[in-house]
């Protein structure tokens, strides 16, 4: 029998795949309306844009809310998601890492959400490796309560800061912790 983690990420993974499959279906509904000759006004580009990032963020939330493995993950889903979820947005995130495990890259995907938290206002976050990241922003929210609990403290975490506790349990399994160094602008993580 799994334990309360380990069913969590189940539950996660399971909801993911129910999902992806109705909001592909959408996409695919658009474009057979897009082939009719619809007209192509920004409502139906909004639309359009919409169902991409949710597929994208579910996509994310499959891979770092899920049960994650040792298998690999290609380096062009890893992209083709965070490029998914960013369109539109004013965040950039470039995925430097030539190849990650399914766990290496569940750690990230936390990470990026933690670091999502902190830049409301956008920016660019830089996935180093496996196990350094950076994010540089005009603006930087400051959550002195969320960091210490990434690094294992216990605090008060909310539903929506859930990611800040899975990414401390997550990099505490490898026998790490995260130390985070913070300025007025920029963030880094080593773990």
């Amino acid at each position: 029998m799994p334990d309360d983690h380990d069913l969590a990420a189940l539950v996660a993974s399971r909801i993911c795949h129910d999902l992806i499959s109705p909001i592909g279906a959408i996409g695919n509904g658009l474009e057979l309306v897009a082939m009719t000759g619809a007209p192509n006004g920004p409502e139906m580009e909004l639309i359009v844009q919409s169902v991409a990032q949710a597929n994208a963020r579910l996509r994310l939330f499959r891979l770092a809310f899920g049960a994650a493995g040792d298998g690999a993950v290609p380096v062009r889903e890893v992209r083709e998601i965070l490029d998914g979820m960013t369109a539109g947005t004013r965040l950039v995130i470039d995925w430097q890492p030539p190849s990650a495990t399914r766990r290496e890259v569940k750690i990230a995907f936390l990470l990026l959400q933690c670091l999502e938290t902190a830049m409301p206002y956008g920016g660019r976050i830089t996935v180093h490796g496996p196990d350094r990241i950076e994010a540089e922003a005009p603006r930087l929210r400051a959550l002195p309560d969320l960091w210490p609990v990434l690094q294992g403290a216990v605090g008060e975490v909310g539903p929506a800061q859930a990611h800040f506790l899975l990414a401390a349990r997550a990099i505490s399994t490898l026998g790490r912790q995260v130390e985070v160094t913070e300025t007025p602008t920029a963030l880094a993580l080593r773990y």
